[in-house]
Order: C-alpha cells, then sequence, then structure tokens
C-alpha cells in the first residue's frame, strides 16, 4: 500500500528542515575529508579506538555476537552496541578494510547535521528563531564538533541521541499551543529514544532519566488508554540491556572500560582521594577546557568559560520570560552532564571525547543568553523612546549579531582543527595501521599479540591479541588499573598459552621490561600530539623471569616456605588481607635485579633453568604494611619472618606480629639494579602464656602483622616469607 500523500508530505517537511544543516555538513565533511586523503593517501582516522568499532562490526557481519577476536566469545568491551552494528551491515556489504571508514564518515556526517538541527529546535522556545539559528550555527562551526564527526566514532551520534531525546522530552511536558495530543506511539517514541542512547555510549543513561521522567509527569492521553503509565519504563531497557548481556555471558555486569577508566569502583581511589580526584578534575573542566585552555586551543577561543557561564545564568532568565521551565530544566541537566567525564581516571584522553557531547547544550544556552541580551535591549530601546517621545533605531539585529560574531570566532579555528585531525589520521595510520599489517605480513597465523592499544592492530593483523589494558580482554582490567607490579604478579599465575607470544606496545606504558624480549620492528611518529607514545615496537616475549622472585635468596637446610603474602599479586593481598591504604597505580611498579649466586635452586620446580634476573612486584612508597599471615599452632622453634623490602634513603622498619614486638630492621638507600632491595629475617618466638595464640585466635584467623616505618620518608614492599622447618 504506498503512502498518503499528507504522509508524504510530512516526510518532505522533516527532511527539509535537515537540508540546510546537511548542506553545511557536507561541505565540512568534504574538506576534512580531502585533507586525511591528502596526508595519509587513503582513508584513515585519528583514533585507534575507531578501529575497536570497525573489528567488533566485522565480527558481527561474520555471526559472531561481540566477539573480539577468534578462540574467544563474548567480549564487554564494546562501550558502543549500537555503533558496530550501524557498521556491520556496511562491511557485509564490501566495505572491508579501511574501506568501512567511508560507512563511519557518512554516519558521523549525517549525525554533525543532526546536532545543529536538534540544537536549534531546543533554542527556538527558549530564545526564538533567530537564537534558535544562531545555536544551530555554533554547533556547524566548533571544530570539536567537526573532528569527531569524520573521527570515525560514535561521539556526534551521542551527542544527537541526547539532544533529541532531550527536545522530545521538554516538547512532552510544554507542548506548542498546536501540537498534538500526547499519543501511545509518541511516548513509545520518546521511549524509544531513552532506550537507545545508552547503547550509544554509557553517558546516553542521561538521557534515558530525562525521557522517564518526562513520560512519568505527562503519561500519554487519553486516559482511558489502557497501559497509558507503561511507556515510562521503556527507556530504563536500554539501560539495562547491556549489563544483562554482561551478566549471562561473562558473569559480571560491568562493561571492561568501566574498570578500567571509571574512578568509582577503582580501589586505589576511595573516600577523600576519590573526591579530591573528582574536584580536579572539575577544576581543570571549567578553568581549561571549557576556557579554550592548553588541552582545547584548538577548538576554543581564550576565555570561553565566560558565555558558556553567562549563558547558565540566562538560562532561567529564558525560561520565565519564555515560560518554558521544562525546556530550561532539559537543557540545564544536558550541559552539567559534562560533569559525568570528571568521574573518569582522565576525561583528557582521544581529543577529551567523552566532554563534547554534553556541549552542545552549552551552546544552546549561549544563545539564551543572546536572545535574553537582545530582548533586553528591546525592552530598554522602548522604555527611552517613551522617555524621549521619539522613535530609535531597531535593536532586532543585536542577537543575530552577537551569535554571528561567535559563529565567526569558532570558525576561524576550524582550518586549525582539520589540519590536526588530518595529521592525527595519519600518525595513526603510520603507527597502528602499519604494524597491523606488518604483523599480518611477518607474525605467525597463531601468534597471540599483546596490546595496548587493541584496534588496529586486531582489525590489520588478523592475529589474536590479549588486551594488556583489558578494554577486549576479560579479565585483564583490573590488574591494569592496579599498576605495572600486579600485572607482573598475574601474568605469573596465567597458563603459558594464553599469555602473548609477541608484544606490540609502548616500553612505557608496559613498563615491565622483563617480558620484552628482542625488538622485532618499530613505528616511530614525530610531529603528532595524538598517539600514547613516539615510537610503538614489536617485541618477542619471553617469561624467564616470570615466578624468579617466588622465593627468599636464602633458605636453610630443612627450611621451606609456611605461607607468603607476595605484595603486589592481588590474589595473595586478597587472601592475606593485605592494607592496601593508598596503594595508587603509579606506586605498583615491577622492580629487577640480579640473581645472586645463593638463589636456592633446590626449592625451584624441577626442570627450571635457574634465573639471570630476579624480578618482583611491589607497593612503593609504604609507611605502615598490614596483613594476616597464617600461623601454625601450635607455634614451633625455628619459625622466622623474611621480608623482601627497599627504601630510596634508608629506613627503619619495626616488626610486631600479633601484638608482640619482633624487632627492627635496617633498610638500606637502593643501589640501583645490582641490589635494588633487600631482604631482613626476623625470629619468630614461642608462644608465651596468655598470648593471643593459646586463645586461639591466631589458629582460626591467623596471625596479624604489622610493619611500621620509624625512620625515613617510606619504603617499598615487595614480598613476605613465614620460613620453617619440616
Amino acid at each position: 500500500m504506498r503512502p498518503s500523500p499528507s504522509r508524504l508530505t510530512r516526510l518532505a517537511e522533516r527532511a527539509g528542515a535537515y537540508l540546510p544543516a546537511l548542506l553545511v555538513s557536507t561541505i565540512i565533511g568534504a574538506f576534512c575529508v580531502r585533507a586525511i586523503l591528502a596526508k595519509a593517501g587513503h582513508p584513515a582516522v585519528p583514533l585507534d579506538d575507531a578501529f575497536i568499532h570497525f573489528q567488533f562490526a566485522r565480527r558481527l557481519a561474520g555471526g559472531h555476537f561481540f566477539s573480539y577476536v577468534d578462540g574467544e566469545g563474548y567480549s564487554s568491551g564494546a562501550t558502543s552496541q549500537l555503533w558496530p552494528l550501524l557498521l556491520a551491515p556496511f562491511y557485509k556489504l564490501g566495505l572491508r578494510d579501511l574501506s568501512i571508514i567511508w560507512a563511519a564518515w557518512l554516519l558521523g556526517t549525517l549525525a554533525h547535521a543532526g546536532v545543529a538541527v536538534e540544537a536549534t529546535r531546543l533554542t527556538r522556545p527558549l530564545a526564538g528563531r533567530a537564537a534558535a539559528i544562531g545555536a544551530g550555527a555554533l554547533c556547524l562551526a566548533f571544530g570539536a564538533f567537526a573532528w569527531f564527526a569524520w573521527s570515525g566514532m560514535e561521539t556526534m551520534a551521542l551527542a544527537w541521541i541526547l539532544l533529541r531525546a532531550g527536545r522530545v522530552a521538554a516538547a512532552w511536558i510544554e507542548p506548542d499551543r498546536d501540537a498534538p495530543p500526547r499519543t501511545l506511539r509518541g511516548a513509545l517514541g520518546l521511549g524509544l529514544l531513552g532506550a537507545v542512547a545508552p547503547l550509544i555510549r554509557p553517558e546516553g543513561v542521561l538521557a534515558t532519566l530525562i525521557a522517564t521522567a518526562a513520560l512519568a509527569m505527562r503519561p500519554a492521553s487519553p486516559p482511558s488508554v489502557r497501559f497509558r503509565h507503561l511507556p515510562a519504563l521503556t527507556p530504563l531497557a536500554g539501560v539495562a540491556l547491556g549489563p544483562a548481556l554482561n551478566w549471562s555471558l561473562t558473569g559480571d555486569v560491568r562493561a571492561t572500560t568501566t574498570t578500567a577508566k571509571w574512578l568509582l569502583g577503582n580501589p586505589s581511589y576511595e573516600g577523600a582521594t576519590l573526591v579530591a580526584a573528582v574536584w580536579g578534575n572539575v577544576k581543570l573542566l571549567f578553568t581549561d577546557v571549557l576556557d579554550g585552555g592548553g588541552w582545547t586551543t584548538v577548538f576554543l577561543p581564550d576565555g570561553a568559560r565566560v558565555p558558556f557561564l553567562l549563558g547558565l545564568l540566562a538560562l532561567p532568565i529564558a525560561a520565565v520570560r519564555r515560560r518554558r521551565p521544562a525546556h530550561a530544566a532539559v537543557v540545564a541537566l544536558l550541559a552539567l552532564g559534562v560533569l559525568i567525564p570528571c568521574t573518569y581516571l582522565t576525561f583528557l584522553w582521544n581529543r577529551l571525547r567523552y566532554v563534547w557531547p554534553f556541549v552542545p547544550a552549552w551552546f544552546v544556552m549561549v544563545a539564551c543568553l543572546a536572545g535574553t541580551l537582545g530582548d533586553g535591549a528591546r525592552w530598554l530601546r522602548r522604555v527611552v523612546a517613551r522617555r524621549l517621545q521619539r522613535r530609535l533605531y531597531p535593536t532586532a539585529w543585536l542577537t543575530p549579531l552577537l551569535l554571528g560574531g561567535a559563529t565567526g570566532v569558532l570558525a576561524t579555528r576550524l582550518p586549525w582543527t582539520v589540519q590536526d585531525l588530518s595529521q592525527s589520521a595519519s600518525a595513526i595510520d603510520r603507527q597502528q595501521v602499519w604494524l597491523g599489517r606488518w604483523a599480518e605480513q611477518h607474525l605467525p597465523a597463531d601468534a597471540i599479540l599483546g596490546v595496548n592499544d587493541t584496534g588496529a592492530i586486531a582489525y590489520l593483523s588478523g592475529r589474536r591479541t590479549f588486551d594488556i589494558v583489558g578494554l577486549t580482554t576479560s579479565g585483564e582490567a583490573r590488574y591494569w588499573i592496579a599498576g605495572a607490579g600486579s600485572r607482573f604478579e598475574h601474568y605469573e599465575r596465567l597458563p603459558r598459552a594464553r599469555l602473548p607470544t609477541h608484544f606490540v606496545v609502548y616500553p612505557h606504558w608496559m613498563s615491565c621490561p622483563p617480558l620484552l624480549g628482542r625488538e622485532l620492528v618499530s613505528a616511530t611518529v614525530t610531529e603528532q600530539s595524538i598517539l600514547g607514545g613516539v615510537t610503538m615496537t614489536v617485541y618477542e616475549a619471553r617469561y624467564d623471569a616470570l615466578g624468579s622472585g617466588a622465593f627468599p635468596e636464602r633458605l636453610g637446610a630443612g627450611e621451606r616456605i609456611l605461607d607468603e603474602v607476595d605484595v603486589a599479586d592481588l590474589e595473595s593481598e586478597a587472601s592475606h588481607q593485605y592494607d592496601k591504604a593508598h596503594g595508587h597505580d603509579q606506586n605498583n611498579r615491577l622492580a629487577t635485579r640480579r640473581a645472586p649466586s645463593s638463589h636456592p635452586t633446590e626449592a625451584l620446580p624441577r626442570g627450571t633453568e635457574v634465573p639471570t634476573l630476579v624480578a618482583d612486584g611491589g607497593r612503593y612508597h609504604r609507611r605502615r604494611d598490614r596483613f594476616m599471615l597464617g600461623m601454625p599452632t601450635p607455634r614451633p622453634n625455628g619459625l622466622r619472618l623474611v621480608l623482601r623490602v627497599m627504601s630510596d634513603t634508608g629506613a627503619t622498619l619495626r616488626v610486631r606480629l600479633g601484638g608482640q614486638e619482633l624487632g627492627e630492621v635496617e633498610v638500606p638507600g637502593a643501589d640501583g639494579e645490582r641490589q635494588p632491595w633487600v631482604e631482613r629475617s626476623l625470629q619468630i618466638p614461642t608462644a608465651t602464656s596468655g598470648s593471643a595464640e593459646e586463645s586461639g585466635v591466631i589458629e582460626r584467623d591467623g596471625a596479624p602483622v604489622e610493619v611500621e616505618l620509624l625512620r625515613g620518608g617510606s619504603f617499598h614492599a615487595f614480598h613476605y616469607w613465614l620460613v620453617g622447618g619440616e
């Protein structure tokens, strides 16, 4: 059945509203694409993360449901479920390899235009037609939106759906006079927007909350319609879908990115430390990022926060004047959504891509500021004209003049933006893309590549990857955020077949030199600011240092290890209730030293070569260590506690066991790689009458041990052993 003419007319009107913005977006996109092709010679993207989406899209096109590489199942590393789903049909239709970038550019162009249109529509009820057009123009001229529209990422798609869901929700609460009644179909449409938003990115949950609130406040009419309150639950489906999939397929509701990048839940940030980190991000946001500082000077002029903050003040004035409180509330919520990235470990990654989806609402507020100033000028003109009893020049030009000037200021940065976009795309092409191609041609088909950038190398090499950051390899994120020492200790526990055969990494990111074997090739790219390092290198993996620090340097005849706390080994720490207070990832490190001649070879597993290098993970800059140590009961003679510790400048430590002082140990200043740590031994006396041991506390729970700094700045802890006879 052919659609009725009225339906075609409505469709044409809707499409027509997009045409001016789409024309401008297409022109800007043409300049961006031309610059990228001129710099890279073929389609390229400025962020390696775009290739993560391409890899998921390829796997989806091949029938693998969000599996990242062959041999592994579902991965919760897709922060956007919808973006790869949108790209997968293009891959299936033949846009393979780098050609898939054309599809991402097409979607980015549509989203770029859509943001301008929705900003215009959201502004009009608050500030009038001139201000609304200005808001759309600001979005079109803003360099960051252009950068990300043609980056291959989902950033602008999220910005669009946040604006659209917010605008539709505001119109649902405060409809125009000639608007149709609130139908069940309209409610389901708004609910669908709220449900889809978190599938584009988790931050889309803000749209979910706005849509849910709107539908709860104003149910569909008429009241006789059955289930008219049900659409209010529709947006929540999108929020529940991701965690439900993660739980059912991985046993953990959290996505790997949540573990790797979110401060909330990061064991290194709790209480006052967490508050300080978030507050530091907030200050950086308003004193630098939104002010055209060093991080955003390519996009924003210096002092940009002034009109942004004045716009925030003008918003309630516009709401009162136009009687649109719901519209103003939605804009304020979308604008303050920019605080969400402040809860991340950092939002400075990748040209601040987590910040920009919320900035369109700030442009709406700037337009409201211009509209309010224009309204004020018109009021002042009327007052002055009445008193002077003469006609004055019109002031209707003020709002478009202000917004036209602001648009021009933003547009002057577009050439710089395009240059940075093309240079960044070329940098990714010459490093990650080149190394992915190299791996495809030179490494065995069964190679496992340990990577810190998991996008292009996985997509182009055709090799299985092991993501050391943990975004696409399940279970690795908690060790990444813990620090290099914990990663090394974790690798000691993994079966050798699961470990990478090669590493393709920035060495300073890896921070585990003993695991990096022979260097095969490297890609060095200078004159760029987008990469995590100038040089990324391919190494053969080596694992002879794994387990090398498992034993004390000296074990007496007949002695064996009865219990141990392997500091930085997360499983060992957990089983011994090790207090990780102030254990930031920067202080979780790997130390190495030459193996001493007295290394206890008899304690090594049969067939194990004597290591030439001893490596052990540890926690640095400690002032006190507390943990529980398993203690045989009754306590025999000959027990001793061995400490592997270090200090930069020298330290004195006092050791207590079950409240009883065992003694003090002197720790000299470290002597480089030759002797970075020392081992000290303290005899453990047998139980005395009336001790905690006799009362049974130690039998049930183990013995509490405390190592306290008496002198010196701090100490570094690596290992504690309880050693005794057979």
